[in-house]
């Protein structure tokens, strides 16, 4: 598996929708919640801005981020695998790379939010060094379901 990591560029928006899509359903599923058009409404500026990554493997987009920066760190947005290829360890690698990215930058931080039921995404964050700062309400307030807010120095 030849894995490689870019930004993606404004002409694969919805190439990152579609990955996205994908791994976000079930997720979003299990809160009770479909996702709608207005999940990925942010997708065009984010790539724009340079926020967006792909992970791709013999070339074909198979992971994204999306990011954004928030004072001294990056804020990962949206962090999604291509069904196929989920438990594969491309989360990992997107996540090393943003890593990468921000340590580069001089930035202090990165951080993230999830929902507490969703164990399988605490126990990947956990693992790369992210600890729960607070639990709560969602950000976006759609749903009841408690998140946990992460943060990983660095």
């Amino acid at each position: 598996m030849a894995l490689t990591f870019r930004k993606a560029v404004p002409s694969e928006r919805d190439e990152a929708q579609r990955i996205l899509w994908m791994a976000f359903t079930p997720y979003v599923r299990d809160l009770g919640r479909e996702i709608t058009a207005h999940h990925y409404t942010f997708l065009a500026a984010a790539i724009e801005r340079g926020d967006v990554y792909f992970a791709l493997e013999d070339g074909e987009i198979v992971g994204v981020a999306a990011t954004e920066r928030r004072g001294d760190g990056i804020y990962i947005d949206r962090l999604g695998v291509a069904p196929a290829r989920q438990g594969t360890g491309l989360g990992s690698f997107l996540l090393e790379r943003v890593e990468e990215i921000a340590r580069s930058s001089g930035l202090k931080e990165l951080s993230l939010e999830t929902a507490e039921m969703a164990e399988g995404n605490v126990r990947l964050y956990r693992r790369h060094g992210f600890e729960i700062v607070r639990r709560g309400p969602p950000s976006h307030g759609m749903d009841a379901h408690t998140r946990v807010f992460m943060v990983k120095p660095l």
